[in-house]
């Protein structure tokens, strides 16, 4: 599954960073952040939801599209809507596909990462955005206090 070898991935970047001299005594999230580094996990959102959607990188069949509903909200995306009378399998795997994780995550973004004019300007933008958000990735040996995507937290209204 897609969770266990998140795990094992954030195991390998868990191994190397406890290698570093400056770091002894850190556990893995103190690590992460005196380092100034973000999960794997967290990169993998930044890049597959964030940055694709800015750059215009996903695909044209995912059905998301970007509107602007009032100029004081900004740019926004859409995504396809789904039958009220569907089965519950099909909700739950329409929840948890790309279009509406990457559509939801965009649509959370603070206006000024949703604005930026330029992919330099948003990598400036995401990355101050990201630094205020906790980072507790899952990994074997620690108790994570939630989930850590970046969709739960912005749910949260962390």
């Amino acid at each position: 599954s897609s969770g266990i070898n998140a795990e094992y991935g954030e195991g390998i970047q868990r191994y190397f960073t406890r290698r570093i001299e400056e770091c002894t005594g850190m556990n893995y999230w103190e690590r992460l952040k005196h380092l100034n580094l973000l999960s794997l996990q967290r990169r993998r959102e930044r890049y597959d939801h964030v940055w694709k959607m800015y750059a215009g990188l996903v695909p044209k069949n995912t059905g998301i599209s970007f509107y602007r509903e009032e100029e004081r909200h900004g740019v926004k995306a859409s995504y396809p809507t789904l039958n009220h009378s569907a089965q519950g399998s099909v909700k739950t795997f329409r929840d948890a596909s790309f279009s509406m994780r990457a559509a939801q995550l965009f649509n959370r973004m603070p206006e000024r990462v949703r604005q930026c004019a330029t992919i330099d300007i948003l990598k400036i933008e995401l990355g101050n955005f990201l630094a205020t958000i906790p980072d507790y990735p899952p990994v074997e040996g620690y108790s994570s206090p939630r989930d850590n995507s970046l969709v739960a937290l912005l749910n949260e209204g962390t």
